[in-house]
Formats: C-alpha cells, structure tokens, sequence
C-alpha cells in the first residue's frame, strides 16, 4: 500500500539571499507570512524549535534532474518521493528499466543530456533556486517535520569554477487533517558552491544552527577523518549520522567509522538500525534456558547478504562477536559469483569459532544495497542444541538448510521487510536521539580488528 504523502505549503519558496542576510531573511519568513484558513484566521506557525540538520550532499542526481527539467523540488539530497518519480519519468522517457532509483545508466544518461544544455551553466541556473516547489508535492523531510519542527542546513558541493558560496532560504509547512490550524514547519538554508567554497565559509555554519538545542550532520559522502569541513561540523554536533549500505568502498568507510568512534565522535548508521529486527530475532532465539546456555556451542556462523556491499553482514557480524567475545585471528577474501568473506575467531575458552559471509547474486536487488538475506548459527558439536536459521525469505532459509552441518536447526524465523529501511523514516527516528551509541561502536571495534587482518594480508 502506498502512503499518501501530506500536502506542503510553501510558507517561502527558494529564495536567493546574501551569507550575511540569512538570520535577517528567516525571521522576515515568519513576521510576514499570511495563510488564510476558511474562516479567514491565520494557523499558527511552529518554526524551527527542535533541533538542526545539517546535510552534507555530494551526490548529483537532483542536481541533474533539476537542470532537465525533470525535477522542481529543493536539491536537498534526499531521494524522496519526488526525486524517486522524476527519475522513474526520465526511465520512462528514455526507454530505461523503470525502477525509480538512481542507476548508473540513468546517471550515466542525464549527465550526457546535462552535457548537451551545456551542463555547467545549467547546475548553476537550477542551484541558485530558479525553479520552485509545488506546494502539494511530497518531501522527504515531512517524516521529521511532521513530527519536529527543525532547520536544515544543506551543503551542497558542486562542481566548475570557483565562484563562491550562493545562499538561499526557505521554509515548508506539511498540512496535515485534522490539525490544519497548526502548521509545523520546517525552515531551510541552503549553501551551494564547489568545495573548496564551502570549506572556507565552513566557519560560519556553526553560527546558522540553532543555539541551545541539538545539532545533526547527515554526512552523505564518504566519512573522512581528515576532510577539515567534516571535522569542523563534527566538533559541534550531537551525531553524526551516515548510511553505510551507500558506502562505495565499504571496507576501507568501515575503517573510517571505527577510526571516528575510536577518537570519540559520536556516530549513527541508519544501515546499524536496519538490523534491528535480526538482532531481535537472534537474541530471542537463545532466550529459553534450555537454549541460554548452547550459545558457547556456537562455532560456525554463516551470513547471506545481496552482493555488492558487505556493510550489514559485517555490522551484525561485528554485533555478534562483540556480544559473544569472540576475537578474529584471520581473514579471507573470495570474490567471483558469490563474494566470499571468511573469518576466524577465538572465544575466551579457546575455542576456534568460523564465520563465512556470502555475497548473493540476486536478480531482484531491493533498495537497500547489501541487504542481509538469511543467517545460520550452528555447532561442530551434533549435540548442541544452538543451531538457528533466520532469513527474510523461504529461498533463503532453503539455501541454508542446504548448507547442512552436523547440528540439525532447532529453530526457523523469518524476518519481514518493512518501510522502517528506508532512509528518511531511519532518520526521523535517529533524530529523537544523540550522543554516544555502546553497542555500535563496541561493534565497530570488532569490525575494525577484522578489517585490519585484510590490510596486513
């Protein structure tokens, strides 16, 4: 069933203004604003009262869409519903899978038609807020504004000549029914430059969020220790908040988090809350006393994934060994039709402990990259009553019954897709909480151990 997305009323369109006006221009937003309701009155406005986002953006597709004309919405960097059926648009136009989503032959095919408009001219025509929102189309950020009203500050890196940092503000109002006297709004500042443009005005991003109350970065790019606009944002904010299923080298990212954590940043990966359920799952299973205590038979672990990004299969991986006090000794990497990843370990007791992650070719890839598909724990020892199999869908519980071993499954649990993977609504959720997460950075820490193993082979 598909959510219908609430109206949005625009309080105040993109509009271009002067880094110095910004605060100035935000507060003439609600000094002036008129919205008529039936009975003529005008519905309060909550502004941003909560907390402030800042996006750091590097991807492109928005960007694109927009100088097509394909798309209308603020280049947020978030591919919501808008996003989603603007690309299905350009799928449809140009003869494409129709699969809503950013591909490498629908990016390989706007930057050619982006080319021919003369490409530069038109990102910075459409960055600088030549185009307007329609004030019924959906947004990603109504999942946080429809329950915080916030600021977000996005950054958005682009590429050509230097030109300094262009500004513009702008504010949106979900109306939802039933409440229509009340809007919550959320209001935007978006800075726009190549950057090394936005490096050198990084100083005065701390000044536009909100004092007094949290402050979140959504690094969407890869988290990198020594970038000096990263580190001057992550000294001042609450979270940093990443998405490691888009990471495009996700050992080497991996490294980086643990590095992070490692220094004290206080880190969130909204791919960490997509395990939830198996980790729920997982820990359920050993919760009977009879069960409790076949968790130290546990030797053999083997993980399912979708090929192409390890991510999830290292993060629950890196959960389990760190609940278990498993130590890795080694590390081995296969790659062909299947990526095979093996990994040693030892327990406190000596015990050797084996664990084979698994790259799975699928021919219907969800949208998360990396998904897990399906787990078995299981022992050496036919005795131990620990052998478990969790999985998302029956062809995967089958492939790893297949595996056999010499311990029969004691337990079946499937686990069921929900809308919670995606991106805006993990992050409406991240956003109720900051600071210092124990069991993924403990996690991080094992991950990082292994990680390290590949590096010295």
């Amino acid at each position: 069933m598909t959510l219908q997305a609430p109206t949005i009323f625009s309080l105040q369109a993109p509009k271009d203004v002067s880094l110095t006006d910004i605060e100035a221009e935000l507060n003439q937003i609600w000094q002036s604003y008129g919205i008529a309701g039936e009975d003529g009155t005008l519905p309060a406005a909550t502004r941003a009262t909560t907390f402030t986002l800042v996006v750091y953006e590097s991807e492109e597709t928005q960007h694109l869409l927009a100088a097509l004309g394909f798309y209308n919405g603020p280049i947020d960097g978030i591919p919501g519903p808008q996003t989603q059926a603007a690309l299905r648009e350009v799928q449809k136009k140009y003869g494409l899978i129709e699969t809503g989503t950013a591909t490498e032959e629908t990016l390989t095919l706007l930057r050619e038609e982006v080319a021919k408009r003369h490409y530069s001219n038109a990102i910075a025509e459409n960055a600088s807020g030549s185009y307007s929102l329609d004030a019924k189309s959906p947004r990603i950020a109504d999942e946080i504004a429809l329950r915080n009203p916030c600021r977000i500050i996005n950054l958005l890196p682009v590429v050509g000549e230097d030109e300094g940092v262009k500004a513009q503000v702008s504010a949106y109002c979900p109306i939802q029914k039933g409440s229509s006297s009340t809007l919550i709004c959320c209001e935007y500042i978006t800075l726009t430059g190549t950057a090394a443009a936005l490096e050198r005005i990084s100083g005065m991003v701390p000044a536009l969020m909100i004092g007094g109350l949290p402050k979140f970065l959504w690094w969407k790019a890869t988290p990198d220790p020594n970038n000096s606009l990263f580190k001057r944002l992550a000294a001042v904010c609450n979270n940093i908040i990443v998405d490691s299923c888009n990471f495009n080298d996700p050992e080497t990212d991996l490294l980086s988090l643990q590095a992070l954590a490692e220094n004290g940043v206080p880190l969130a990966d909204l791919n960490w809350r997509r395990l939830s359920a198996w980790q729920e799952l997982t820990a359920e299973a050993y919760d009977p006393p009879q069960r409790r205590a076949a968790l130290v038979e546990i030797d053999r672990v083997n993980i399912d994934y979708e090929k192409g990004n390890p991510a999830q299969a290292l993060l629950f991986l890196g959960w389990l060994a760190s609940r278990l006090s498993w130590h890795p000794v080694s590390y081995q990497k296969e790659s062909g039709d299947y990526d095979i990843t093996r990994i040693s370990f030892t327990a406190d007791d000596q015990r050797q402990i084996e664990a084979e992650l698994a790259g799975v070719p699928v021919a219907d890839v969800g949208e998360v990259p990396g998904d897990l598909i399906a787990l078995r724990l299981s022992s050496t020892n036919p005795q131990a009553n620990c052998g478990t199999v969790i999985c998302s869908e029956t062809g995967g519980c089958m492939r790893m019954e297949t595996q056999g071993g010499a311990q029969s499954v004691g337990l079946f649990q499937q686990v069921t897709s929900l809308s919670e993977q995606k991106a805006e609504v993990l992050l409406s959720q991240q956003v109720q909480r900051w600071g210092h997460e124990a069991l993924f950075e403990e996690s991080l820490a094992v991950i990082g151990q292994i990680l390290k193993l590949g590096v010295k082979n």
